[in-house]
């Protein structure tokens, strides 16, 4: 199962990697909240497939005089660094961009700019792409590794959390997408700056419901 989980962490590494760069430019171009948080979610859940390999690699340790029953448990610690990471980073920095600015629509609304939302339309169908893909790989993988077992048993009984953990994240990828998506298209037509804000609370919060799936799930 080691070689299958390694696919589905390098597929979505890459799928990260690539959509996060162009995630944080569309921000910058649009001032969009929303497009924010989903770039700050990339970058971490970058980082956090970094975290998992690394992972995977201490726990094929041979055993020693420390360790002499093998390093097989260091994949499940870097799982949970990883489920902290999400809460911490992924759902802490959505939160404060949406309620600061929430603040600043509050404070002086004739100052909030509404930009051509293109860009963001451009960005969120290349990241649909991406995570899509991503999480179809990891979706295959799951199924073919969990046998004649029914989907919550499979992650109940599974040993390999790093699978759950890509899972998890990809799901909430998509999910955070389609809330920005939603957010992009309300604030252009509306004009209303309240909306953006409100989505990157409301992906944030998605977060932490993914970090408690993931750790619990173990």
């Amino acid at each position: 199962m080691a070689s299958g989980s390694k696919a589905v962490i390098y597929a979505a590494l890459a799928g990260n990697a690539l959509i996060s760069i162009t995630k944080f430019a569309a921000s910058a171009f649009t001032g969009s909240s929303a497009m924010l948080t989903e770039a700050i979610h990339s970058m971490v859940d970058t980082g956090n497939q970094v975290l998992l390999l690394w992972g995977l690699k201490k726990a094929k340790q041979p055993p020693d005089d420390d360790f002499p029953f093998g390093y097989g448990k260091e994949v499940y610690f870097w799982s949970f660094v990883v489920a902290i990471l999400i809460f911490a980073l992924g759902a802490g920095i959505s939160c404060y961009e949406g309620i600061k600015h929430l603040l600043a629509a509050i404070q002086d609304p004739s100052h909030v700019e509404f930009k051509d939302p293109t860009v963001n339309y451009i960005v969120l169908g290349f990241a649909v792409l991406f995570e899509g893909s991503a999480l179809f790989f990891a979706w295959k993988e799951f199924r073919k590794h969990k046998g004649d077992m029914g989907y919550f048993e499979a992650i109940r009984r599974g040993k390999d959390p790093t699978m759950f953990l890509v899972l998890f994240e990809d799901s909430a990828a998509m999910l955070g997408l389609l809330v920005a998506f939603v957010a992009v298209t309300l604030t252009h037509l509306l004009k209303n700056p309240y909306i953006d804000g409100s989505a990157s609370i409301i992906i944030g919060l998605g977060s932490v419901d993914i970090r408690k799936l993931a750790t619990e799930a173990k």
